[in-house]
């Protein structure tokens, strides 16, 4: 039998992710599969909260092993945990660079690690609105080697899925939801489900008590009463296809309301299942107040960008050409255009001006 292509391997591994965002027994099975085409030894998941232990899954076979590990509270004194943590990497990024020789020899992960067998480790940073960080490692075998940029390549390729699961994922506490109305009750943000459609079938009493932001429209359907983002938001249902929108809308601040962030997530699988047939998850979290331009950190949450993206981005919102936000930033011109083509996929915008009004509509204008 052929094996799937990777690029068709990975598409496949995307379904999976927002089924195992709500039925977090499946997450093992998504780490071993975006193991396998890393050519990972293990990878896992670890939820990081001041106010709850950390949590962590991993491949079936390796729980006991990191649940053992866990208890034992080494890993608090690990110096590649707490540099992933301040750092919150925006992309996959290898641990090794963050830290030297003599502190990977001295970290109690990377000993355990190294006991196994185990060498290089990949790491991403998510921060949640509620304070949360999610991490996803991925580690090789020492007789593998170093990770090369293919692989990177490909895990950052499903990253903004992750990205968003992990919403999900950090808030449920990674354990299984057992009903819809368990999911909204839970995850402790305003939500809704939709048919692909975009009919609201059902809400939690956060979602309903936002009538200043989302309206009500003909045969069950919604807008957004900020005129920008329900464009966006239309737009989003209008094209779905197969029921796999996925979206991050920014909602600009108005007077006694902090900007959002509205995230479409599917229902794929027994998500699906889950929620009796709906498609689409919509999720409402505040993005914050304190400036009139995003900060880098959150560009990146919203619309997946690297961290030198973001940083463009950032300069372009302030009112910079792109000349003059390469130059504030230290990069060619040249590789400034090349951020901004990225960007403009990303954002799913085309034009300039357009992508500094939906960068600024990101945060509070008061």
């Amino acid at each position: 039998m052929l094996e799937m292509p990777q690029g068709q391997q990975a598409f496949a591994i995307v379904d999976r992710i927002y089924e195992a965002s709500f039925a977090a027994e499946l997450w093992p099975e998504v780490l071993a599969a975006a193991g396998a085409i890393s050519r990972s030894a293990n990878g896992a998941i670890f939820v990081v909260s001041d106010h709850s232990p950390v949590r962590a899954i991993t491949e079936t076979h390796l729980q006991p092993l990191l649940d053992e590990f866990m208890k034992r509270d080494t890993w608090r004194f690990s110096e590649s945990v707490k540099r992933m943590c301040a750092a919150q990497p925006a992309s996959f990024v290898r641990v090794d660079n963050f830290i030297t020789c003599e502190e990977i020899e001295r970290d109690p992960v990377r000993k355990s690690a190294t006991a196994f067998g185990i060498g290089p480790h990949l790491c991403t940073a998510i921060p949640m609105p509620g304070g949360e960080l999610v991490l996803f490692v991925f580690q090789r075998w020492l007789k593998d080697g170093s990770y090369d940029q293919a692989a990177i390549d490909l895990l950052n390729g499903l990253r903004p899925h992750v990205a968003r699961a992990g919403l999900v994922a950090g808030r449920l506490g990674l354990e299984r939801a057992r009903t819809a109305v368990s999911i909204l009750r839970e995850i402790g943000l305003p939500a809704a489900i939709m048919s692909g459609s975009g009919r609201v079938l059902t809400a939690n009493p956060l979602f309903e008590g936002m009538a200043d932001v989302f309206l009500p429209t003909a045969h069950g359907g919604m807008a957004i009463a900020d005129q920008t983002a329900n464009a966006l938001f239309q737009q989003a249902i209008a094209q779905n296809r197969d029921n796999r929108v996925v979206r991050s809308i920014p909602v600009a601040a108005i007077k006694g309301r902090p900007a959002l962030v509205i995230q479409l997530l599917p229902l794929r699988r027994a998500a699906h299942d889950i929620f009796s047939g709906a498609d689409v998850l919509v999720v409402a979290t505040t993005v914050g107040t304190g400036a009139t331009v995003p900060s880098p950190n959150v560009l990146s949450g919203l619309f997946d960008l690297t961290p030198a993206e973001a940083r463009l981005a950032v300069e372009l919102a302030s009112g910079h050409s792109v000349q003059e936000a390469a130059m504030e930033i230290g990069i060619a011109v040249k590789s400034a255009r090349t951020y901004l083509e990225r960007i403009f996929r990303k954002t799913e915008t085309s034009r300039q001006s357009e992508l500094v009004a939906l960068l600024k509509s990101a945060w509070s204008f008061s």
